[in-house]
């Protein structure tokens, strides 16, 4: 789950993480009495989407005035942006940040993660801040440092030490580095975040180490114990498909493609989609209905893939082990009856209960081709859409 900028930023405040003073604003006039609420003579206005590249999009804008202020307020609510990450389409300003200025001095990166490859945390921190760190890694992969946290311990000083200066931070500014990181770590650990980015982290002629910028991500899967996170959810910036499909517990990303995939099991879903690309189709998108989802669910799943307008076909690939085929069968034929069915389905059954699953379906009267493997399955949906 992401959420916004000023609510990433309150967070780290409450972890004794130094952010610049600001305040949210939903409406210009709310934005004018923030910025006059700040002891500062510059003040940010920062539109905020759940997107990164908003400056380069002109989603960021420094006023010196209140009427400045106001000017850059009513621009900004209401524009649709568009950033490398919201897609062609952009996403509409619903509401702002309005922050003091800072004298920034230098800017950095610093950023946790979890990697897979040892399963622990990692702390990465480079000089070359305010860039995007993945065109930092293919420029100047050297210029990109890496502490790897033992679990047992959490991150330790001398780590936070060692990144600082090998992020050539000055010496006497150090000390609050540390203190950053430990804090950013603490948030990152105690609210099961997935990935906490500070892009830039800046130096400042104060003296001060902060955080111009922050973007938390959160695993979805522990939101059960974050109930002060999930209210922090915005739905706006969410896709109503992946909204509806969150309430059933499925694993659903919307698509530019054609071709609905019902999978189930991420890896089997990934290796779908290739193979849909291989044969010249184009998924229009990721739906993983896990590995004990019910006849209920597999209908909902359904359901959600029939409700996008660019869906022209559809593919279902199980390999039922926990999740047995005649309940995806099951799933299929009552989803199919709420809602019709006016696009090619190519369905790949193979596992548990295998046989009983072909069989609902050729029993049930709906126009299904059947398929024998993923490439078989692949190849049919494909020329079926075409």
């Amino acid at each position: 789950m992401n959420i916004h900028e000023y609510q990433g930023k309150d967070l780290l405040r409450q972890y004794g993480v130094a952010v610049p003073n600001g305040k949210v604003a939903f409406t210009v006039d709310e934005a004018v009495k923030a910025a006059e609420s700040l002891n500062t003579s510059v003040y940010v206005v920062k539109a905020q989407i759940h997107a990164g590249g908003r400056g380069k999009a002109g989603g960021v804008k420094i006023a010196k005035t209140l009427d400045e202020v106001r000017t850059y307020a009513e621009e900004l609510l209401g524009k649709t942006l568009v950033t490398h990450q919201t897609g062609p389409e952009g996403k509409v300003v619903k509401r702002l940040l309005i922050e003091e200025g800072s004298d920034i001095k230098k800017e950095y990166y610093v950023g946790l993660v979890l990697d897979r490859s040892t399963s622990r945390v990692v702390l990465m921190g480079s000089e070359e801040g305010g860039m995007e760190i993945e065109e930092v890694a293919k420029a100047t992969p050297e210029k990109i440092f890496k502490e790897t946290i033992d679990p047992a311990i959490g991150l330790q000083s001398y780590q936070a030490r060692r990144l600082a200066f090998n992020m050539n931070i000055p010496k006497e500014l150090v000390n609050k580095a540390v203190q950053f990181m430990l804090g950013l770590y603490r948030v990152f650990i105690e609210k099961d975040c997935s990935v906490a980015e500070i892009n830039p982290l800046v130096t400042t002629g104060d003296g001060q180490v902060m955080a111009l910028d922050a973007k938390l991500n959160f695993d979805d899967n522990a939101l059960y114990r974050h109930p002060e996170i999930l209210e922090l959810r915005d739905l706006d910036e969410e896709d109503e498909k992946e909204i509806e499909a969150s309430k059933y517990g499925l694993n659903y990303t919307a698509l530019d493609g054609n071709i609905g995939m019902m999978v189930n099991g991420a890896g089997l879903a990934m290796a779908t989609m290739d193979i849909i690309k291989y044969y010249g189709g184009e998924p229009a998108n990721f739906l993983d209905v896990g590995g004990g989802a019910s006849a209920e669910k597999v209908a909902a799943a359904f359901k959600i893939i029939l409700s996008d307008p660019k869906v022209k076909g559809i593919l279902v690939n199980i390999f039922g082990g926990i999740m047995k085929c005649d309940d995806i069968a099951t799933g299929i034929i009552e989803a199919t009856k709420q809602v019709g069915l006016n696009v090619p389905l190519v369905v790949r059954l193979e596992g548990t209960n295998v046989e009983l699953g072909k069989k609902l379906l050729d029993e049930s009267g709906l126009n299904i081709t059947s398929a024998e493997s993923m490439a078989d399955a692949a190849q049919k949906i494909v020329e079926l859409v075409k």
